[in-house]
């Protein structure tokens, strides 16, 4: 939470009305919102924290704040990041550089009425031509960023790097009390003239511009990073030595969508990820400055600027980013690193700041860039206009359109799909036909004249080995002593030890080998600790996996490295899986999609509810580090660290097993990483003893429903055999042994008042007291909000570790039943479970248990002083690091 940050509610309108008040003014001039003379710019800027973003804001933040101020920052939510890992981030840099009175905007809850209505605090977490009134949706244009390597888990971690480098400052993302990006834009704006910087899509911005048209005098000018107008994209081109072989791939066209080539090639990441929402920024009236892949292309970070950048890190924002850009370097897809990697938010900075120091003189043109006035548009659709195909939510099957849209108008064609769009291939060709988020040149009513940078500019001092004038500024900057930062991680506590706590069991009888497969709901990381409190006779935990396709981010394994290292089992491996279901692409967000991006859903996982970060920090990380022997193209610097995958996990474990060994699996999400096992090694049913399934719902006569309250239309489905339903299918229909523990008995271990009841019974240890405070945050946010009304269903998740533990003690009772799972239909049907006396397949299904015994035995475990935490939290380990090692 922002200390002292008024929060102020946006005034709800109709789009009818701002279209009135903003589209018919073809252009107005915002010069009567100049800055007071002699005083600070005013800056906020707009991110979505990919790693070129840090390096802008660090750049601006390095500024003199008697002629520059960063007054706030808001993150772009459906890009390169998610909101949750995002703001985290963002609050640890700016306290690193003592920045901690500059708020952070992210997300919201609010959504866009069927009849225009923007409610307040809409969360950008969705495209405008896919926002209504829920945060669920599909990923239209996101799909187009890689979920995996390169793409949002390394945007989510920076590579591994920013845990182990940025200090950790006192604010974070807390439920209901984050200031969203639209209150923070609208406070920033409303206090005086303000220069925007959006490097990101321009979701949240034109949200701001269409419900409070009255500031636009406030904005004083914009500054974008985005788009290609007459450029021609280096990228994919033959290098110079070539043989005839090479094939060019995007060489020569206007974007830089390598994911999406045969379909888009004339649109830039930034401007696709929501091109209704540039048209609106482009066509505001506000004065504007793009810096396009015309002018980034010719500003690539080459080796000698990279060399000189390694030769000179005086500060510790410059070795943060030159960790960055090394990271980017050697976990780079090819060889092209120094001719295909730019200078794109950075350099955006810099020609923001040189434009602002300049127009404020009266003088026009720039330090770092060329600069020229165009007329262009952004390309919102494809022709031909007019023609309804279901790909356009504004016009199709709507009597009216939407926004007060033209009918036949620009926005009215085909709206691109996704990648792989079959409207946008063109038979025989490698290029597409689409334009989406293509900036266009044009002339017309449809255009509109804003400055735009065509090169950068190169070095005055020819003998220098930099080449780009803006490079030279770039690493003076960041290496400047004014507005430095103060400490990184390790400094920040003089006696920081790195300690990975493994237990010793050389002398005790290990009980049965269990893996634990997980999504990373609140309720898996409660089971987590659970499990590594049940007696090591019992149950031995040999390895976890991780599913990335369901409640939490994949980034957010990171969590259970802390976990591990809390109870003092960091020699416990964590393999990574999948972040997409079986049978759907490996770009994409199928099934996925269901779960609530904003309260209640994903920026709550992945921050465990605000409270990550209060637990003890481990040493063990996710880290982009890798290496040519698992097919990457080059070893990293420390190739050892690498985050094994969830199959090579399993493969481990299975070759360690005593011959007469076999191994448990409970799994507690999406049976994606299970049934990838089973369909890839042929001999993985042969070891596993038993699976405890948590999760599906079995349809019955009492017609009770299932759980997926994100689809209205699917009543009988559970969320984790909706998530994946064919690896569901794959997995109980298999010959494996299973106990279900079905929705049905779930739901009678999730009253938040016996379990409270039943922990203040018991003794307390960290983890006891850990749980506890999550129990009563979740159960605190049940109460008072209805987006955190499904908080009780993560409470049942715990059942099947309780029951993989103490069997009988809870008194089970138990029904083979024979089921049938429905895979690959509609979305009303997905993921259910029916008897089927015809199917080969039978499950022991947990029909009934003592819940008082349950919640006894739950408790009591929790609070046993054995095998508890080796350090409690992160406040003690501060205090162990603020003091010297006693001998």
């Amino acid at each position: 939470m922002v200390s002292g940050w008024t929060k102020k509610k946006m005034t709800t309108m109709s789009l009818h009305k701002w279209r009135a008040a903003v589209l018919a003014v073809p252009f107005v001039v915002a010069g009567c919102a100049a800055a007071e003379a002699g005083g600070p710019r005013r800056i906020l800027v707009d991110t979505d924290t990919d790693t070129d973003d840090l390096l802008a804001l660090l750049y601006i933040l390095k500024q003199n704040r008697s002629e520059f101020d960063l007054k706030a920052v808001t993150i772009n939510a459906n890009a390169w990041s998610d909101a949750g890992h995002a703001v985290n981030h963002m609050y640890d840099m700016l306290y690193m550089m003592g920045r901690d009175d500059i708020p952070v905007g992210v997300g919201g809850d609010g959504g866009i009425s069927n009849s225009d209505t923007i409610h307040p605090n809409v969360g950008g977490y969705l495209p405008l031509i896919d926002q209504g009134m829920s945060r669920i949706g599909g990923c239209r244009y996101r799909q187009a960023i890689p979920l995996e390597g390169g793409g949002r888990l390394d945007v989510n971690t920076n590579f591994g790097i920013r845990r182990g480098f940025l200090p950790q400052g006192h604010r974070r993302y807390t439920p209901l009390h984050q200031p969203t990006a639209q209150q923070v834009m609208i406070g920033t704006i409303s206090a005086g003239p303000t220069a925007v910087i959006l490097i990101g899509a321009h979701t949240n911005f034109a949200i701001f511009l269409m419900t409070h048209p009255h500031l636009k005098r406030n904005v004083e000018h914009i500054y974008i990073m985005g788009g290609g107008v007459r450029s021609k994209n280096p990228t994919g081109c033959c290098p110079k030595n070539a043989t005839t072989s090479c094939m060019p791939e995007q060489c020569g066209d206007h974007g830089n969508l390598f994911t999406s080539y045969s379909t888009n090639p004339n649109a830039e990441f930034n401007i696709f990820g929501d091109p209704f929402a540039a048209y609106q920024v482009f066509h505001s009236g506000i004065p504007i400055t793009l810096v396009p892949l015309d002018a980034t292309n010719t500003i690539p970070i080459n080796e000698e600027f990279f060399n000189e950048f390694q030769r000179h890190q005086s500060t510790y924002e410059a070795q943060y980013c030159f960790k960055s850009l090394k990271m980017a370097r050697d976990t780079w897809f090819n060889d092209q690193f120094y001719t295909s990697y730019f200078m794109w938010d950075s350099f955006t900075s810099g020609v923001a700041i040189s434009s602002m120091r300049n127009d404020k003189n009266g003088e026009f043109g720039n330090d770092f860039a060329e600069l020229q006035y165009m007329n262009v548009t952004v390309i919102t659709s494809n022709k031909p206009y007019g023609v309804h195909d279901g790909s356009n939510p504004l016009f199709d099957g709507r009597t009216t359109p939407k926004f007060g849209l033209q009918k036949g108008g620009v926005h009215s064609g085909h709206v691109q799909t996704g990648i792989t769009d079959s409207f946008c291939r063109i038979k025989g060709s490698n290029k597409g036909r689409c334009e989406d988020g293509y900036t266009k040149e044009v002339s017309g009513p449809e255009s509109v004249n804003i400055r735009v940078a065509m090169k950068a500019k190169p070095n005055v001092d020819t003998n220098s080995s930099l080449d780009r004038e803006f490079f030279k500024s770039f690493l003076e900057a960041l290496n400047g002593l004014e507005n430095s930062g103060s400490f990184d991680f390790k400094a920040q506590f003089p006696f920081y030890r790195e300690i990975l706590y493994k237990p010793d069991f050389e002398h005790k009888n290990l009980g049965r080998p269990v893996i634990v497969d997980m999504d990373m709901s609140p309720g898996d990381f409660m089971s987590l600790i659970y499990l590594l409190k049940a007696p090591i006779e019992v149950i031995d935990v040999k390895g976890i996996l991780v599913s990335g396709n369901g409640w939490a981010n994949v980034a957010s394994i990171d969590i259970i490295y802390d976990i591990l290292h809390m109870m003092g089992r960091d020699d416990i491996p964590v393999g990574r899986g999948n972040t997409t279901a079986l049978g759907t692409p490996s770009l994409g967000c199928h099934y996925v999609s269901i779960i609530p991006q904003g309260s209640g859903g994903l920026i709550d996982s992945d921050t465990l509810y605000g409270l990550a970060r209060s637990l003890p920090r481990s040493p063990r990380r996710y880290t982009a580090e890798n290496s040519v022997k698992y097919g990457a193209p080059r070893n990293t610097d420390h190739p050892e660290l690498r985050q094994p995958l969830a199959f090579e996990v399993w493969q481990t474990i299975k070759e360690q097993l005593d011959p007469n060994e076999k191994i448990t699996i409970l799994t507690n999400g999406p049976l994606t990483n299970l049934a990838n096992i089973v369909l890839s090694d042929r001999d993985a049913i042969s070891v596993i003893e038993k699976v405890y399934v948590v999760g599906g719902h079995i349809v019955d006569k009492d017609d009770s429903k299932g759980n997926v309250f994100t689809v209205p239309s699917n009543r009988y489905a559970e969320f984790n055999m909706f998530l994946d339903p064919l690896a569901a299918k794959t997995v109980l229909e298999s010959s494996l042994d299973i106990a279900l523990i079905p929705l049905s008995c779930q739901r009678k271990a999730a009253s938040f008042a016996s379990i409270l009841k039943a922990l203040m019974h018991a003794d307390h240890t960290p983890e006891s007291s850990f749980v506890h405070r999550l129990l009563l945050l979740l159960h605190d946010l049940q109460l008072k909000h209805r987006l955190y009304r499904h908080m009780d269903m993560f409470l049942g998740e715990v059942l099947g570790a309780v029951y993989l533990v103490e069997g009988l003690n809870i008194k089970p009772y138990l029904r083979p039943k024979p089921i049938s799972i429905v895979a690959n239909s509609t979305a009303s049907t997905n993921g259910q479970i029916f008897v089927d006396k015809l199917s080969a397949s039978s499950v022991e299904v947990l029909a009934d248990f003592s819940t008082e015994e349950y919640y006894s035995r739950l408790a009591n475990s929790l609070g046993n002083k054995e095998q508890s935490a080796v350090i409690g939290s992160f406040e003690e380990q501060t205090a162990v690091w603020s003091r010297p090692p006693q001998n």
